[in-house]
């Protein structure tokens, strides 16, 4: 990302910490409804809504960041669009759409190693908050995906 560039990001709540998507893959933000459970299926998938004529598949990004968390009336769906592919996202509550300057995306601190690093692109300082940009591309590995075609058929 060039310094100088304007970036829109999507905030969204996970539990007590703020995160963010680019606005390019967000494609919709709905309200959470019950998705139809997949037998067999993978435990962050929880299962398959209708959308634009279609199913698509939704992860609860709780149950991927470990985060406990009850579903409330502010709970959400965000749909993404990653390479063609959609996905539903199950996220507490979304928050707002913010402008930021690209190079005010600093990398994450060495010290997040791990799991949580796959995910992160990038740490936003924005006023007194700290938002932490998410890769929507590496939510899933590889074999996860397979499994999401699977549950797609």
């Amino acid at each position: 990302m060039n310094t100088g560039d304007d970036v829109q990001i999507v905030t969204f709540v996970v539990g007590a910490q703020e995160f963010a998507f680019d606005i390019l893959q967000v494609e919709r933000i709905l309200r959470y409804e019950k998705p139809a459970e997949l037998p067999q299926a993978p435990d962050f998938l929880e299962g398959v809504i209708r959308y634009e004529g279609g199913a698509i598949p939704v992860v609860d990004l709780r149950k991927r960041l470990e985060v406990p968390a009850e579903r409330r009336e502010e709970t959400r769906l965000m749909v993404l669009s990653l390479d063609g592919e959609r996905i539903g996202i199950v996220v507490d509550a979304v928050r707002e759409v913010l402008r930021i300057d690209a190079g005010a995306i600093a990398p994450p601190p060495p010290m997040v190693r791990g799991l949580a690093a796959v995910y992160i692109a990038g740490i936003v300082a924005h006023g007194e908050r700290t938002v932490v940009l998410l890769n929507a591309r590496r939510l899933l590995t590889a074999t996860e995906r397979l499994a999401l075609e699977g549950a797609r058929r």
